[in-house]
C-alpha cells in the first residue's frame, strides 16, 4: 500500500524532532496487542511487562529529545476498546515519554471529519494508517511529500481543539 519506497519502520527509524499520531476509530481491538485486550475484557490485571517493546522503543526517541505524541478523537461513552487502549496502554506508555490528548466530540461535532488516522513525521511524512469496519490493520499508506500542509493542518486542527489526556481522564476516566 505504500507509494514510496520509505515504510513506516523507516520514519519511525530516521524522524528527527517529532512523531505525531491522530487517532480516529474507537476500535482496533483487531490489531496490535489482541491477546492483551481480551484478558482487559475478561478483568484480569495489566501484566507487568505490557507494552515494553513499545515503550522501549518510546524512550530510544524521547531520551535523545525527540517528541511522541498523539490526540485521539472519541465520543463517550467508550467503548470496551477506548476504555483498554486509555486506561492500560495510554497510561503505561506515558512512562516512556508519549504525550495523549483526547478531543473529546460527545457534545459538539467532530471537526476532522473523515480524516483518516496517520502518523506524521517531522511535519514533512505522513503514513496514514489504513483499518477496516472491525478495527483490523490493513497497512500503512506512505503519502508524497506535497501532502503534508494538508496534514500540518489536521495536526495543528486536532491539537488545537484538544485536551491533555490527564486533564481528561481525571473528569471521564475510570
Amino acid at each position: 500500500m505504500t507509494t514510496s519506497f520509505r515504510t513506516l519502520g523507516d520514519l519511525f527509524d530516521t524522524f528527527e524532532h517529532e512523531a505525531f499520531r491522530l487517532e480516529t476509530l474507537d476500535d482496533y481491538s483487531r490489531s496490535g496487542n489482541v491477546d492483551a485486550y481480551h484478558a482487559f475484557l475478561a478483568g484480569d490485571p495489566k501484566p507487568d511487562d505490557y507494552n515494553t517493546g513499545w515503550i522501549e522503543e518510546l524512550r530510544s526517541h524521547t531520551e535523545r529529545g525527540k517528541r511522541v505524541y498523539r490526540v485521539h478523537i472519541l465520543t463517550r461513552p467508550l467503548t470496551d476498546y477506548l476504555r483498554f487502549e486509555l486506561g492500560w496502554g495510554y497510561r503505561t506508555n506515558m512512562s516512556g515519554g508519549e504525550e495523549f490528548f483526547i478531543l473529546d466530540v460527545t457534545d459538539r461535532p467532530n471537526p476532522l471529519e473523515n480524516v483518516p488516522d496517520f502518523w506524521f513525521f517531522d511535519s514533512a511524512s505522513v503514513a496514514v494508517m489504513n483499518y477496516d469496519g472491525t478495527g483490523k490493520f490493513l497497512g500503512p499508506e506512505i503519502l508524497p511529500p506535497e501532502r503534508a500542509a494538508e496534514f500540518t493542518r489536521f495536526r495543528d486542527s486536532a491539537l488545537a481543539q484538544a485536551e491533555p489526556f490527564t486533564e481528561w481522564w481525571a473528569k471521564y476516566g475510570l
